[in-house]
């Protein structure tokens, strides 16, 4: 009885020293596989500093007002071309001249949009879990027949360069709700809509972090469908619609109750753009 009772004792210990160093494989590999990532992550922030510096040079040679921007906003451009530095060359030199031209004063001024900002379609109020300002549009308060295509062009860079000027420091994104709530076909403005989405892409590329689509009537998708090929890839990885019944919990998974607008069951009540 006695050597059995041992010899069970033997064995269990060397089961227990068999898992204990099964354990401490998993945990040697799992540090391996972290300090990897971390090398390769530093390897991709070294390579990304680099062509930033690149990038700036080139620029600069081409456009002096290149200077004015900071490594941060080279980088958004470089990005919005998977750092190929020939293409974000030519996109941001392209950006340099529309700001210069579209914004010979720095800014868009209240008065050039009054008819715009009367509907109240754009509002501001709270963050995300990221710390990313929440952006509302209201498209069924869009009016096509008021006002033409250039002040709603100039509505909608006031409106970004009003949301990246309230971006706590540190964050460059922006999240969005689109409500499309009571929007028919007198709302439809393929030519704003395409307009704005070349403005957002081209001009302020990398400030979208997430867009949800909300109260998505059934007529709208026929709008939709034109506007769709005008989206690049990087943007339509950001686009979510959210069904009504999910509307709530799909909002909170991004955005605290706290933070939330009131209008989707949060706490905040929503703020137009102008008194941002």
């Amino acid at each position: 009885m006695e050597k059995e009772k041992k010899a069970k004792e033997t064995e269990e210990e060397e089961e227990e020293m068999e898992f204990k160093d099964c354990e401490n494989e998993d945990q040697t590999h799992g540090q391996q596989e972290e300090e990897e990532e971390e090398r390769k992550e530093a390897i991709e922030d070294e390579v990304e500093r680099s062509k930033v510096g690149i990038l700036r040079a080139l620029a600069e040679r081409e456009d002096p007002s290149a200077k004015d921007a900071d490594d941060f906003m080279i980088r958004r451009f470089l990005r919005a071309r998977d750092l190929d530095i020939e293409k974000a060359n030519t996109m941001f030199l392209k950006y340099l001249s529309w700001r210069r031209t579209f914004l010979p004063k720095g800014i868009v001024s209240e008065s050039e949009i009054s008819s715009q900002l009367a509907d109240n379609k754009l509002c501001m109020q709270g963050v995300d879990k990221q710390g990313r300002p929440v952006v509302v549009a209201f498209g069924g308060r869009h009016k096509p027949t008021k006002g033409n295509l250039e002040e709603v062009k100039r509505f909608v860079v006031y409106g970004l360069e009003k949301i990246c000027a309230r971006m706590p420091k540190g964050q460059e994104k922006f999240v969005a709700i689109g409500d499309l709530e009571g929007w028919g076909y007198s709302n439809s403005d393929i030519r704003a809509y395409v307009a704005s989405l070349s403005i957002l892409q081209d001009c302020y590329p990398e400030r979208l972090g997430k867009l949800f689509i909300v109260h998505v009537p059934y007529i709208f998708m026929t709008a939709w469908k034109v506007v769709y090929p005008f989206i690049d890839s990087r943007t339509k990885k950001k686009i979510v619609f959210v069904e009504n019944k999910k509307l709530k919990s799909t909002l909170l998974k991004d955005i605290d109750e706290s933070q939330l607008p009131d209008i989707y069951g949060g706490k905040l009540p929503l703020v137009p753009i102008e008194d941002c």
